[in-house]
């Protein structure tokens, strides 16, 4: 094999974990290369092109934070930055930085096998060309993996029809067509308010209603950005303090403390402030307590009654099966008014399933419907779909889709048993899920990065996470639904999509820590600090290493 396909550190996947990631390697002067299979970085922002696309994460929490001077230089334009702009920054730092020349394009990996004989990795991208290497971190994103519904007759449709994550790069005539869209998650949530105005005609297939609350964007002036700048100490420290990774801090009175009119008032003030302040700045008992639940439920009912003119689309629009904050908390602007035009018609796919997808349309168990374009807004399978589509072999050939196929069990989300050698950035049971997806992606590349650094400092060869370790962690993570209402919901944070099979039952997977990213980063942090605790080094005994806390061994 060539020596130009032998490195030290191999990262796959060239989105927001991945850029940071490969310039931390670099700067230690490590021989470290980055395989991204899309032609061009951004990962998720990259690849999502559809309309409405955009942060639901203030922009200015978003951007890294490594850099002072690259703070300085960026201007955010808007509250809730969007798609093109979001891409725009990342070859901005990756062009600043000079990462590119770190990265291959077009270098889709098929599969990765553990030698152990060799402590080191053998992938294999599309085509058949390998590459080895001593360490291998995968940033493939936790929503990198789309999922399409099987609907009898998907491919005999003679319109344009794609799902929102392949969306085509050469733009899409909306103006005057009749359009179908299926599914109103996060993504389709977005899709749906940005284009009912645009469309002929707007048939929404409605799965299961989702909860949403206003996105309130807005401009970012030149004055309003130099203020934030001098802000961002403050910014990235209540982002660190945060359970979510936002700027919004949980509201301390207690939920029971106030009276209901007071908690009202405050409900209004947070529904008119942007993001995710009504989730996140909000009573914690809201998240834990069924009758608090049940209030904030009610509340945001009632908004969404008040903005839906026709109570009967109304009623289809509020969930039934799931209280607020169950599931992820899609963020929308104009969404609910959307049907209170005449071109857009809902259709509550529970009362009329679809039966089949037609030349000319989709078929319902109640109607036909004629269209020209069909979107597929059904979502990802979350979290550990990039790795089950990844054939990982580790130590004896152990399939990580055969380890994982009950749920992810890791260490901390960033190392597996039995896999030496391989870390993970936002990998299952991390706290990348379940909050502001930057803020916790710096945790888990600043910690790989240290491992990384002692290895080659050190010679380590082979590194893995104990089982005693990993046992520990499924624990934590496990407990960190134990007591949270989202376990009874049915999204992707407890592993459900019912595209996905295995995950159509309401089968808790524990996929994301739920403990929020302040607790991670403090466990996380102990824990490298404390001689990297948890992890076997080159074979050293179980004996040498210090016990972890809380009932670990």
């Amino acid at each position: 094999m060539s020596d130009a396909n032998r490195h030290d550190v191999i990262v796959i996947g060239a989105g927001v974990g991945g850029i940071y990631q490969i310039k931390c390697l670099t700067d230690l002067g490590m021989d470290a290369i980055l395989l991204e299979g899309d032609e061009d970085l951004g990962g998720t922002w990259y690849r999502n092109r559809y309309p409405g696309c955009r942060f639901d994460s203030e922009s200015y929490t978003y951007g890294y934070s490594f850099s002072r001077e690259l703070l300085e230089e960026w201007h955010w334009k808007e509250r809730f930055s969007s798609q093109p702009e979001n891409l725009k920054y990342l070859n901005y730092v990756a062009d600043k930085f000079n990462l590119r020349r770190h990265m291959r394009f077009n270098a889709y990996v098929e599969s990765m096998v553990w030698h152990e004989n060799d402590r080191e990795w053998v992938l294999t991208l599309t085509g058949g060309e390998t590459c080895r290497a001593r360490f291998v971190v995968t940033s493939m994103g936790p929503l990198s993996a789309p999922t399409l519904p099987d609907i009898e007759g998907m491919d005999s449709f003679e319109g344009e029809s794609f799902h929102t994550f392949w969306w085509p790069k050469e733009p899409v005539q909306l103006e005057g067509k009749r359009v179908g869209i299926i599914g109103t998650g996060a993504t389709g949530i977005q899709v749906i308010g940005e284009i009912a105005d645009k469309v002929g005609e707007l048939t929404v297939f409605q799965r299961r209603p989702n909860w949403s609350s206003p996105l309130n964007n807005s401009p970012i002036s030149e004055g309003e950005m130099a203020q934030i700048r001098t802000r961002y100490d403050e910014i990235f420290a209540n982002c660190a303090a945060s359970p979510s990774g936002f700027e919004h801090l949980p509201d301390r009175r207690g939920f029971w403390n106030l009276t209901r009119e007071e908690r009202v008032a405050f409900w209004d003030e947070l529904y008119a402030t942007s993001g995710f302040a009504i989730l996140a700045g909000n009573f914690s008992e809201i998240y834990v307590d069924e009758e608090a639940n049940k209030e904030i439920s009610d509340y945001i009912a009632d908004r969404i009654r008040q903005r839906v003119h026709d109570p009967e689309t109304a009623e289809k629009l509020i969930p039934k099966d799931h209280g607020f904050g169950m599931q992820r908390l899609p963020l929308e602007t104009h969404y609910f008014e959307a049907y209170n035009r005449e071109n857009v018609h809902l259709v509550d796919i529970t009362e009329s399933p679809i039966e089949r997808i037609t030349p000319v349309g989709i078929e319902t168990a109640g109607e036909s419907f004629d269209l020209d374009i069909i979107i597929y807004a059904t979502g990802f399978d979350a979290i550990t779909g990039a790795y089950d589509r990844l054939d990982i072999r580790g130590v004896e050939g152990q399939e990580s889709r055969a380890k994982w196929q009950d749920g992810p069990t890791t260490y901390f989300g960033f190392m597996t048993h039995g896999y030496p050698n391989l870390f993970m950035i936002a990998g299952p049971q991390s706290a990348s899920g379940a909050s502001n997806f930057p803020r916790a992606i710096e945790v888990n590349v600043n910690g790989v990065t240290n491992v990384l650094e002692q290895a080659t400092l050190q010679g380590w060869q082979r590194i893995e996470a104990r089982q005693t370790a990993e046992d520990w962690w499924v624990h934590q993570v496990e407990e960190s639904y134990s007591k949270l209402l989202l376990r009874k919901g049915k999204g992707w944070f407890v592993g459900y999509n019912s595209n996905v099979k295995g995950h159509e039952t309401n089968k808790n997977r524990y996929p994301a820590y739920q403990g929020g990213g302040a607790r991670f980063a403090k466990l996380f942090g102990e824990a490298m600090d404390d001689g990297f605790r948890g992890i076997k080094i080159d074979g050293q005994a179980e004996s040498r290493l210090k016990p972890l806390p809380h009932g670990g061994s």
